[in-house]
């Protein structure tokens, strides 16, 4: 695969760190090889160097720490956070990550988590800002790469502190003129600097690039679309997203499971992803998404290892449909959970379940058919394994180094995808009161759902309908004029809402849908309620309440921002 996540792959920690390489033999008795200063970086290749060190934290991993706080797919913080999701494999394992599952979020394990995914976004702005720096200080460069490269560099800046401010709301905001490095989060507007910076990529960026992964004009203004409608800004957005829409390059890839089929390279869904490689020379094989590697069934299974980020009971209930083939949650809304046990063949479901969730009896992708000696600890967590980001075996897509190798592969991390901007789209066309352009949108994603389904071990994409398909019944219908759910604004905004859980369900958005919507605190207590009656540990759970609106900021960064006895970093309210 041809991806910047190649490029300079040997030389990223040191353009950042200028940092210095030893030989690998007797290194002791060795001088320092390879060290990189300021004169070796001040030209062209330096600066791209800089550039694709920026990038390559788009999957969080910069060596900060436990890997389950700082993968960039935010399976903990939007996922296992969330309704869609339990931590998994087994009570003893990663007990920080329960922690976030139950909403007790002052403990000293989840404190050190949230300071990883900190460190890691913070690293990536300061890349960000080294490269705009150091192009500032090299000649020669034409003036069409300069803009090329601040572009990149901005939006990437923009990209980082999105994050952070999803995490954390109050977050200090850091360009390349930063001289105090103990900035305050307070009398500060992020989203009035992430805009300014998507302003200016849009202005600087091309729109096309000849390299997969690196963004583009339309790429940021995909992305001004995205912050504006995640901050209420529905006016603003319906301009930017429906320009996107009309005029942009991107569009729905012929059917679900092509988005995340590592046979398949997914140009038109993606907007923002991580390029992920393998096999490339470095012999931890961290470029192969390694932030999402604990996320593979069990050791019953074809994988090993380690059985984390298990569907909920509730986000399977979620796929039920009714005898129209639409949502069960929006036409039975007091009955669709009642179930603990997976649906069989009787009981029609959305293809995009099997699609998103292992399930037993079910083929899994080319492995064989899922069965209970996948989970690592049923009792504990359930019966259900990811799927999303599990590359099919027949792709040969892994690493073969590294710890836990077979689950370090080349699969693209999708960041940001088209079905997202669509129902993002969707959104803004309700809140205009146009429901008839919010229900075409959501028509689009619920037809290309009906397009094909999980089939048997050897021919994974079969119809919906196909004969060889013997444990599901599947069905998915598109909403008629006449739907009832598209008929007034509240029902529309409930069913473009429902449609964002189902098709991004398990790519860590689901807790930040819910806060920005004001349904967090209703949804998730309610599961709870349901939930600590069938999974025994979560009635340690602590209630949502409003200070789970925001991630408590990490102490340790409270405390290194002292000046003069005064921390410039102020806790979030409750924490």
């Amino acid at each position: 695969m041809n991806s910047i996540k190649k490029i300079f792959r040997l030389l990223v920690i040191a353009f950042v760190a200028l940092g210095t390489i030893y030989a690998c033999e007797d290194f002791l008795s060795q001088s320092p090889q390879g060290t990189l200063g300021a004169s070796e970086l001040a030209n062209k290749d330096g600066v791209e160097g800089n550039l694709i060190a920026t990038y390559s934290m788009l999957d969080g991993d910069g060596n900060f720490g436990d890997l389950t706080g700082v993968a960039a797919s935010n399976w903990v913080w939007g996922s296992v956070a969330s309704d869609n999701a339990y931590k998994g494999s087994e009570p003893g394992d990663a007990g920080q990550v329960s922690e976030v599952e139950l909403y007790q979020w002052s403990t000293g394990g989840v404190d050190i988590i949230l300071n990883d995914k900190f460190n890691s976004l913070y690293d990536a702005i300061n890349r960000a800002n080294a490269t705009i720096s150091l192009l500032n200080s090299v000649e020669g460069i034409s003036e069409s790469e300069r803009q090329r490269i601040e572009g990149e560099a901005r939006f990437l800046r923009a990209h980082y502190h999105f994050e952070a401010w999803k995490m954390w709301g109050n977050i200090p905001y850091y360009t390349q003129e930063a001289e105090n490095y103990r900035k305050p989060n307070t009398g500060v507007d992020p989203i009035a600097r992430i805009l300014e910076d998507l302003d200016a990529a849009i202005e600087l960026l091309p729109t096309t690039q000849d390299e997969p992964g690196r963004v583009t004009e339309w790429t940021a203004k995909a992305y001004k679309g995205r912050v504006q409608v995640y901050t209420g800004n529905y006016s603003d957005a319906l301009s930017t997203l429906r320009e996107v829409e009309q005029d942009g390059p991107y569009y729905l890839e012929d059917n679900f499971h092509q988005v995340f089929s590592a046979n398949h390279a997914s140009q038109g869904e993606t907007i923002l992803a991580y390029q992920a490689s393998v096999n490339d020379g470095d012999p931890t094989g961290r470029n192969g998404n390694w932030g999402d590697r604990l996320n593979f069934p069990h050791a019953g299974s074809p994988f090993g290892c380690c059985g984390f980020h298990q569907p909920s009971q509730n986000l399977v209930n979620a796929f039920q449909v009714d005898g129209d083939g639409l949502p069960l949650p929006l036409s039975q809304p007091d009955s669709w959970n009642d179930s603990n046990t997976s649906p069989d063949a009787s009981s029609p479901v959305d293809p995009r379940l099997d699609w998103t969730v292992g399930r037993d009896g079910v083929p899994y992708l080319d492995y064989g058919v899922h069965n209970s000696n996948w989970i690592r600890d049923r009792a504990w967590a359930g019966q259900y394994s990811p799927k999303k980001t599990i590359p099919e075996s027949s792709a040969e897509a892994t690493s073969s180094v590294g710890w836990a190798s077979y689950q370090l592969h080349n699969q693209n991390l999708h960041l940001y995808r088209y079905a997202d901007l669509l129902l993002l789209l969707a959104e803004a066309e309700v809140e205009a009161g146009d429901l008839g352009n919010a229900r075409e949108l959501v028509n689009r994603v619920r037809e290309r759902a009906a397009a094909a389904a999980q089939g048997p071990i050897d021919n994974i994409e079969v119809p919906i309908d196909d004969s060889s398909i013997t444990w599901a019944d599947y069905e998915v219908a598109e909403y008629p004029v006449t739907s009832s759910a598209f008929a007034n604004q509240e029902n529309a905004r409930e069913a473009v809402q429902m449609e964002r859980r189902l098709e991004l369900a398990m790519e860590g958005h689901r807790l930040f849908d819910l806060r920005r919507w004001g349904r967090a605190q209703q949804v998730l207590n309610d599961f709870l309620d349901v939930e600590e009656t069938r999974r025994e540990y979560i009635g340690g759970h602590q209630d949502y309440a409003d200070r789970h609106n925001l991630y408590p900021l990490p102490s340790v960064q409270i405390e290194l921002s002292t000046v003069d006895g005064e921390p410039q970093l102020q806790q979030n309210p409750g924490w």
